[in-house]
């Protein structure tokens, strides 16, 4: 080639790379970028073959962008080149010097060459070039065109695909702010709302606005159980077990449905659920999601599973504020009504305890709770004389308590009847056996004095023995006889009564088991032995003050802490 000439040919190749270095450079998109690449290469080159190979690192192959021309490849394939690191820096690579390198591309690679895309620190892939259509080789001054090229084009790339990868955050960055305040207006809806259904409404139709969501289920674990709390596009129903079955099948993550998970419940394959996630608040799961495709067919991204996670959160915590909330009604309910219930169990004791002639009478009973078991009374009979009986129910609470008040009203039914204390106590055995359940039962005591006497006739059924304490005297007799304890079973033999005559300063001392079963910090028991000690040391007392010792030693022994009912009557001969 005569030298004007070849100068002129420099020229125009210079010119030819200044304006396209210029145009590339200023052009921020990629597509535009490796489009001209290919154009202007192949047409300054004479080539009809050629392909943009872009490398992923993290897989270590090489993915097609674009192509003119080849049968080998298509947009999109992935292709291994087998090269060391120094010669993807090199200025070029033809095929015939290295065909082991490029299996994929045996068809096309006669007479072709590769020229590295690079920038100064970044490998970016390779710009394959088919042989020229005119079947020459290529000229030292092509491949130098397209060298020059190519770095220009690696620059204009590298800055075209970072603008892409910061469009692509801000966009992301956008949407993330949208789900944002989507969340927060949606968290000031769910605040405001007690009712399970609307919550419910809400987040279906959130599902479906913001993530077109529109086959989807919420398990969720209630107070009284795990169930189905709302569903859409589901078209056969879950049963109970696969219910418990996904709820305990689902991590506290995203769980993609897989064979096993379709054979462990048919149904979601048959709703195609794809997704599971597990909700937990405070690490405990409280509920399960599972999701079918998206309507727009869009893949789940992290950031969609994390915006579906806070939704499910905020619809969950307004799920439990209405539980709580009517866990609060209800417990203020059951406190007016057990306030009720003391009021009227209060009603049926004697209160203030009567005068009684010829008696120091003290009585009092505590309860562990609101309403109790524990029962005393003291009634005068049609004859002038008077009943001091006691008693303790079995448990604690409101049951005990109404079973108090029948015996209560049985008693005083009693009353004005002409029969014996043994007599009366069996029927009053017979009827809380027919009437209350087996584990129901009562330790009873009762006496009935007779003034003019001075004597005490009395029937124990299963109660503490109350202790006697003669006057003038060291020792505390228990009074044990009757039979056995009320609602037991039905009575087989007969209760039998005693007399017992008192004198002036004789004492008896009544209490329930809430006295000797009081228990320190240690689960040691106050004891019988205790009380009938305190009860010696302190025997000259008024029947208040001893009862207000033996109530203070009790407490101070269990720290203040009583777990049984305590009940003491105390009758002291003036």
């Amino acid at each position: 080639m005569p030298a004007d000439e070849k100068e002129l040919q420099n020229r125009f190749e210079i010119k030819t790379v200044l304006e396209t270095s210029r145009m590339l450079i200023e052009s921020r998109n990629s597509d535009f970028v490796l489009n001209n690449l290919l154009l202007i290469i192949m047409g300054k080159l004479l080539s009809g073959k050629a392909a943009i190979l872009f490398y992923n690192p993290a897989k270590r192959v090489y993915s097609v962008e674009k192509t003119k021309g080849l049968k080998s490849i298509s947009e999109g394939d992935s292709v291994e080149i087998k090269l060391e690191e120094s010669e993807k820096s090199c200025s070029h690579i033809f095929y015939n010097d290295k065909p082991e390198a490029f299996p994929r591309l045996a068809d096309d690679m006669k007479n072709s060459v590769f020229f590295p895309l690079r920038t100064s620190n970044q490998h970016i892939g390779f710009l394959f070039l088919g042989s020229k259509v005119t079947q020459k080789m290529f000229a030292a001054h092509e491949l130098e065109f397209a060298e020059s090229l190519c770095i220009i084009s690696s620059v204009a790339l590298s800055n075209s695909l970072l603008f892409d990868e910061l469009k692509n955050t801000n966009r992301k960055l956008d949407r993330r702010i949208h789900e944002l305040n989507t969340l927060f207006d949606l968290s000031k809806e769910f605040n405001l709302l007690t009712d399970r259904d609307k919550i419910s409404n809400i987040f279906k139709f959130a599902l479906l606005g913001q993530l077109f969501i529109r086959t989807f289920f919420l398990i969720y674990k209630t107070p009284d159980g795990i169930s189905l709390l709302t569903h859409s596009g589901i078209k056969k129903p879950f049963t109970q077990d696969d219910i418990n079955t996904l709820f305990d099948l689902c991590p506290l993550e995203v769980k993609a449905m897989d064979d096993h998970c379709y054979g462990e419940v048919p149904a979601l394959k048959t709703n195609l659920i794809t997704n599971i996630i597990g909700i937990s608040i405070q690490g405990e799961k409280v509920a399960v999601i599972g999701v079918g495709e998206r309507v727009n067919k869009e893949t789940y991204s992290e950031t969609d599973f994390n915006f579906l996670k806070s939704l499910a959160n905020l619809a969950i915590v307004s799920l439990q504020k209405t539980y709580l909330l009517e866990e609060r009604i209800d417990k203020e309910r059951m406190e007016e009504e057990l306030s009720i219930a003391k009021s009227i169990q209060r009603g049926l004791l004697p209160d203030p305890v009567p005068e009684v002639q010829g008696v120091d009478l003290a009585a009092s009973t505590i309860s562990s709770r609101e309403v109790g078991g524990d029962y005393f009374d003291v009634a005068q009979t049609p004859d002038n004389n008077t009943i001091f009986a006691i008693g303790d129910v079995t448990g604690k609470g409101v049951p005990a308590a109404l079973l108090m008040a029948n015996l209560q009203s049985m008693l005083h039914v009693l009353l004005p009847v002409e029969i014996s204390l043994a007599e009366a106590t069996e029927r009053i055995n017979d009827i809380i056996f027919n009437n209350t359940p087996s584990d129901k039962f009562i330790t009873f005591f009762w006496g009935k004095y007779l003034h003019n006497q001075r004597i005490f006739r009395y029937v124990n059924a299963g109660h503490n023995p109350p202790l006697l304490l003669r006057k003038g005297g060291d020792t505390l007799d228990e009074l044990s006889e009757g039979g056995l304890l009320l609602g037991a079973m039905e009575t087989l033999s007969p209760y039998e009564q005693a007399d017992i005559q008192l004198e002036s300063g004789d004492m008896i001392v009544c209490y329930t088991d809430g006295v000797n079963e009081a228990m320190n910090k240690q689960r040691e028991e106050f004891g019988e032995e205790r009380l009938k000690s305190l009860i010696l040391q302190n025997r000259n007392l008024a029947s208040e003050e001893l009862m207000e010792t033996i109530i203070r030693e009790v407490r101070q022994f269990s720290n203040h802490n009583l777990e049984d009912d305590l009940t003491l009557l105390i009758i002291k001969i003036r």
